[in-house]
């Protein structure tokens, strides 16, 4: 069949957005029409290759969809059924996922980007075969996927807020919950407050944290993290973020410093300002060459915990819906977190807005 997809072809370069072909699901796949894909900033990371891909991949690694045929073998989902996409595929079967760790998966061998067979679905009309992005490539109208990319929600939920929770949302929210586990009364910072940071906080509120410190450059995204739930804000474009902190908590730093960025200097940052026997988590994706460098005796001495958090630590169809239900709940925000829409041929212009800093999250939506 006959789809239309974001591709890229050389890195740095503008997205192409052309008709490819896809082949039928085999076994253990699944074919899903798109309804929602977010333009979030590891998109753009691999645009311009800090997220490493061979050339060409499609696009996108946040989406959800409708089922509308099921290769053999398939057994969780059926023609019809509502899902989520996630940007981890995993085995099921090694030890980190029968331990519930399942975005540590070590049992796919699949070359990046192919399906667990390791090879791919979509070509372009030169026959050449296309990765996708996650091995989901959300940025297509239709995409073949592993039964295992999926997690079936109810068709109450609009895809477009479904879309939001295969990656920003559980990135942000599993963070607190899940790798930090932060507790009632405890203090946090969360340096960088777009999609992702936005939801460290809206995760950092729902823990019963008393004091959540936004610090970004940006005024527009400290004044949407005040309505997520920040207690303080901290505008970084004219201050000295690490002395405002020591201000604010009596020189003792936070329990708790998440960085939503992906740089040395920000990292180092909130290391800064996590006081002693606190917890420094890094969510941020930074350059592969990207190094940082720690006070070897103060990581000691402060007994300081610095620990990475991919993809919220999460347990995808356990903790999804488990966001689903504190959405029905009325205890976090989705909707408030899409700014724009775009059509697909409109790619180019949300990954501009994206870097201008206009959206919480751009939305690409699907006919």
């Amino acid at each position: 069949m006959k789809c239309r997809s974001a591709v890229v072809y050389e890195h740095g370069g503008s997205v192409v957005v052309e008709d490819l072909n896809l082949a039928s699901p085999k076994d253990g796949e699944v074919l899903i029409r798109m309804g929602a894909s977010g333009i979030c900033q590891s998109d753009w990371s691999v645009v311009k290759g800090t997220i490493r891909y061979d050339l060409p991949i499609v696009l996108g690694h946040e989406g959800a969809g409708i089922v509308e045929a099921v290769g053999q073998g398939v057994t969780y989902v059926k023609p019809g059924d509502h899902a989520i996409l996630s940007f981890v595929t995993y085995c099921g079967l090694c030890r980190m996922c029968q331990s519930g760790r399942v975005v540590l998966c070590e049992g796919v061998l699949a070359n990046n980007g192919h399906l667990l067979d390791n090879t791919c679905r979509f070509t372009n009309r030169s026959g050449q075969p296309i990765p996708q992005m996650a091995r989901i490539g959300t940025m297509s109208n239709y995409a073949v996927v592993s039964e295992n990319s999926l997690i079936k929600i109810s068709s109450d939920y609009s895809l477009q807020k479904a879309a939001l929770v295969g990656c920003g949302v559980t990135t942000g929210i599993g963070a607190v919950t899940n790798t930090a586990q932060v507790q009632s009364g405890e203090s946090v910072a969360v340096i960088g407050v777009g999609g992702v940071g936005l939801n460290v906080i809206q995760g950092a509120r729902i823990a019963g944290a008393e004091r959540i410190f936004a610090i970004d450059l940006v005024q527009k995204k400290l004044d949407y993290a005040q309505q997520f739930g920040a207690t303080d804000s901290i505008n970084a474009s004219y201050t000295q973020p690490r002395e405002i902190m020591a201000e604010l908590t009596d020189g003792k730093g936070v329990d708790y410093a998440f960085e939503v960025i992906g740089q040395p200097e920000t990292i180092h940052l909130a290391y800064q300002v996590t006081r002693p026997g606190g917890m420094t988590v890094v969510i941020g994706i930074a350059e592969t060459s990207a190094d940082i460098q720690i006070p070897a005796q103060d990581l000691v001495r402060s007994e300081k915990r610095l620990v990475g958090s991919f993809y919220g630590s999460a347990n995808l169809r356990l903790d999804m819906q488990r966001i689903l239900d504190w959405y029905d709940q009325g205890k976090i925000k989705l909707s408030e977190l899409i700014t724009q829409t775009y059509s697909l041929d409109q790619v180019n212009q949300a990954f501009d807005d994206l870097n201008a800093g206009k959206n919480i999250r751009g939305m690409i939506l699907y006919d």
